[in-house]
């Protein structure tokens, strides 16, 4: 496990991930949680609030608009001076997501690459952005190379990680090259509540099913930040918050 320790540039240039321990205390963890769960249950959106047959919530999009509090719980000191020291003095918050793994919801992600980003429209003639889809009512697009390794993911762990629930996987330094991944180089991240990872979105990562049967919940609040507001070809950011 990489933490503080390290220099958050060095960590982030050489192995495309870094953790921040104790960020949020257990207290301000429950309360995110809880608050989470009340605006989620009151989203009658089912592309945006992701749950499962039995009622069970797994994930959510748009969270910057279903929990407003997502806009600013990262306007931290010891987060904003790390995210100005990695993406510059002009980053903007672009975009939020939700994850829970829970005994009434187990699921697994393969091997990917975070390439998608969402936009305000996607149709618009470009020779850079790609796969044009929508999600949960959102333009998205793949965007190049470039403007993916100028961004930067903020992962909040409101749980404890452990190898029971289902916890990330990184291939270390794998955003660094275009070749396939090397598996070798897997890495299972660990954490506490409160505790923040950093990765870049072309970190190759990956998550399997928790183990049964596990009684906790893996809760992420997962925001990307972008180092600039201007996109190539007249695109532009759905959200750009400073």
């Amino acid at each position: 496990m990489l933490t503080a320790s390290v220099s958050a540039v060095e960590a982030l240039a050489l192995h495309g991930y870094v953790l921040i321990a104790h960020v949020f205390s257990a207290q301000e963890c429950h309360c995110l949680a809880t608050d989470l769960e009340t605006a989620l249950a009151a989203c009658s959106d089912d592309a945006t609030a992701l749950r499962r047959t039995n009622g069970a919530l797994y994930g959510a999009r748009n969270l910057l608009d279903v929990f407003p509090a997502a806009r600013t719980l990262w306007q931290l000191e010891s987060l904003v001076s790390r995210l100005r020291q990695l993406l510059g003095d002009d980053f903007g918050l672009v975009r939020g997501l939700f994850f829970d793994k829970s005994p009434e919801s187990n699921w697994s992600l393969p091997w990917h690459q975070d390439l998608t980003i969402a936009v305000q429209d996607n149709t618009l003639p470009t020779t850079r952005f790609r796969n044009p889809t929508r999600k949960a009512g959102v333009p998205h697009v793949e965007a190049p190379r470039e403007i993916l390794r100028q961004m930067l993911t903020l992962r909040i762990h409101l749980d404890d990680v452990t190898p029971e629930n289902g916890p990330l996987r990184v291939l270390a330094g794998s955003h660094r090259h275009d070749a396939p991944p090397d598996e070798d180089q897997e890495t299972t991240i660990l954490a506490q509540a409160g505790d923040v990872l950093l990765m870049r979105p072309l970190l190759y990562h990956c998550s399997s099913s928790a183990n049964s049967p596990s009684s906790r919940h893996r809760r992420i609040i997962h925001l990307e930040f972008a180092g600039r507001r201007d996109l190539p070809d007249g695109y532009a950011w759905r959200h750009f918050v400073r």
